[in-house]
């Protein structure tokens, strides 16, 4: 496929994008999750646990919304949260950031996610709320939704 890495060494990248968030007039930066946002984290991290997920690191976006639902879904997998300015906003790269690290949790925004599921896989995924992707090798292997995720975490 043109443009797609040439990688395919059975590393697993989870990409958590935020869960719900407050909206008004306030910084982007320090806008927090809604309680919904908080049970979608929750939600994220007990189903990744229940799925068997070996997530070794988990990187999160500094903003407040991202970092929060990193530690909240971090608190089910047993994994500390590393703050990443990469993650921020904007291009990143997935794999220079899983480097070294074995399977990665990465929590963040949109719509960079999406586009970086697409330029590993050349899936055209598009990320809810506290919906998490799975790339293994150069494959899309999975796209959860929240409610997917809340029924695989409620068993």
């Amino acid at each position: 496929m043109t443009g797609a890495p040439a990688w395919d060494d059975g590393r697993v990248i989870y990409l958590l994008r935020h869960g719900d968030a407050e909206h008004g007039e306030m910084d982007d930066a320090a806008r927090r999750l809604t309680a919904k946002g908080e049970r979608q984290a929750r939600d994220a991290g007990l189903a990744l646990r229940e799925l068997g997920a070996g997530i070794d690191a988990c990187l999160a976006s500094p903003k407040v919304r991202a970092l929060d639902t990193a530690r909240l879904a971090g608190e089910a997998l047993g994994v500390e949260v590393e703050v990443t300015e990469a993650l921020r906003g904007g291009p990143f790269d997935a794999l220079e950031l899983a480097a070294g690290r074995g399977e990665v949790l990465l929590v963040g925004h949109e719509p960079d996610f999406s586009r970086e599921v697409g330029r590993l896989t050349g899936a055209n995924a598009k990320l809810k709320k506290g919906g998490i992707a799975v790339v293994d090798g150069s494959s899309l292997v999975a796209l959860w939704r929240p409610a997917e995720l809340h029924r695989i975490a409620a068993r």
